[in-house]
């Protein structure tokens, strides 16, 4: 529950970075604002989840909508958070599992509405997780770092062959899934190659082969859903594949 809590106040701080990070705006100042009217949100009405709520969605002032994408980031963050914490232990083996998670977010968010991935998130994304997976575990370190190394290069292949496909933040994106994931990195890019080309059917399927090749459709979304099912089930899915293949 703690987790869950925490997990949410930091959802309400990252709808702020997916909105102001591609912007170039500050994540400090000014206070967040009602975009209709301006009016600076009180304390008690940026509760996560409980002020959209009792609020009924609306803006205490000008009555305007608010976004039901709000809410529902603080409610999806907040459980995603308690899930790592019920996986991994309410202890340092959780830390890398739950900045995984709280960088997902904004990436997600910010890839689907810019169709962008800020290199700010992926290096920070870098810098801190090797230090992460060494707390929880410093034999892994070497794997990791492999697995890094393995994903970023995969995707930059990709990249070379078919440049329309993806971007450099596909490709940084998945040396970083790498760094916190280590081997588990492999079941997270199938499941994101899975379902980006079962999406890929179906847009060309409404829109016809010729238009719906002219669609983009953002890879970083699919790349962290794929990290997200990795970070629970991903040691697992590799040791079945060794135990059955090899």
């Amino acid at each position: 529950m703690f987790a869950a809590v925490v997990g949410a106040i930091f959802g309400s701080f990252l709808n702020v970075v997916a909105y102001r990070l591609p912007r170039g705006e500050s994540l400090s100042r000014p206070r967040s604002r009602c975009p209709q009217c301006q009016t600076a949100i009180r304390p008690y009405d940026n509760v996560p989840v409980l002020s959209w709520l009792a609020l009924r969605g609306r803006c205490r002032d000008c009555r305007a909508p608010i976004s039901a994408r709000y809410p529902l980031v603080e409610a999806v963050t907040g459980l995603l958070c308690a899930l790592v914490v019920m996986a991994k232990g309410p202890d340092v083996d959780a830390l890398p599992g739950l900045v995984l998670v709280l960088l997902l977010v904004p990436i997600t968010l910010i890839d689907l509405d810019h169709q962008i991935i800020p290199n700010k998130l992926t290096l920070l994304g870098a810098i801190v997780a090797l230090p992460l997976v060494y707390l929880a575990d410093s034999g892994a370190l070497v794997e990791h770092l492999i697995a890094g190394a393995a994903g970023a290069m995969f995707f930059f292949l990709a990249l070379l062959a078919y440049p329309r496909g993806m971007g450099m933040g596909d490709v940084k994106l998945a040396g970083v899934l790498g760094l916190f994931l280590g081997a588990a990195v492999a079941p997270a890019i199938f499941i994101a190659l899975v379902c980006g080309t079962l999406v890929g059917v179906a847009v060309m399927a409404v829109k016809g082969a010729a238009e719906g090749r002219k669609t983009k459709v953002p890879f970083g979304p699919f790349l962290a859903f794929g990290a997200v099912v990795a970070l629970f089930a991903g040691d697992a899915m590799v040791d079945w594949y060794l135990t059955t293949f090899l």
